[in-house]
């Protein structure tokens, strides 16, 4: 249990800097300078979006044979770690005012639509049928959301530059090239 949780904490925070959603938040952050709300909604969001990806993640393993489960898992791991080393992009329509939503609610529906396809929540699919607690991987990948973007709504655009986005991308590219070799290979549970 311990393993699923540090896992998805490090390969989410890693696969997270620079990131379209950290670069929503940064968006949000700089457009409303509201931290609390911005913060809360990046939280409810990852939530929601992260326990559907966990379930389906473990209703795959209950339908595919473990067999071809095991290269899915390890060939979906490969083509994650390159997918990291393509940059990400905002969306533009995320400029628009908050309106009856409010910064809170905004951020919400932002963040749930944002991360819809995006890598982290392929990895949290990924991770829940590679380990059995989804509730683990769900607080796991979450934390590692909150990891990476907590900071970017803090600290604006200061927070990416500590580390140059690219080198975080190729590390992040190199955990999940080694997970897709491990599980290929037959290691770790």
């Amino acid at each position: 249990m311990f393993e699923a949780f540090a896992v998805s904490t490090g390969v989410v925070a890693l696969g997270e800097i620079g990131d379209k959603t950290q670069l929503l938040a940064l968006l949000l952050a700089a457009r409303w300078r509201q931290p609390k709300p911005i913060i809360a909604g990046i939280l409810v969001a990852t939530l929601a979006n992260h326990a559907l990806a966990a379930w389906l993640g473990a209703w795959l393993t209950s339908v595919v044979d473990p067999a071809w489960m095991r290269w899915i898992l390890g060939g979906s791991f490969l083509a994650v770690a390159l997918w990291m080393l393509v940059p990400d992009e905002v969306d533009a329509s995320a400029s628009h005012g908050p309106g009856r939503l409010g910064v809170f609610g905004i951020t919400v529906v932002a963040f749930f639509l944002a991360e819809m396809g995006d890598k982290t929540q392929i990895a949290t699919v990924m991770l829940a049928a590679k380990y059995p607690s989804l509730q683990a991987v769900i607080v796991g990948t979450t934390l590692g959301m909150m990891i990476a973007n907590v900071p970017a709504v803090l600290l604006g655009e200061r927070a990416v530059r500590l580390v140059p986005a690219e080198w975080v991308h190729r590390i992040a590219a190199a955990v999940f090239a080694l997970l897709g070799l491990a599980v290929l290979a037959g290691w770790g549970g």
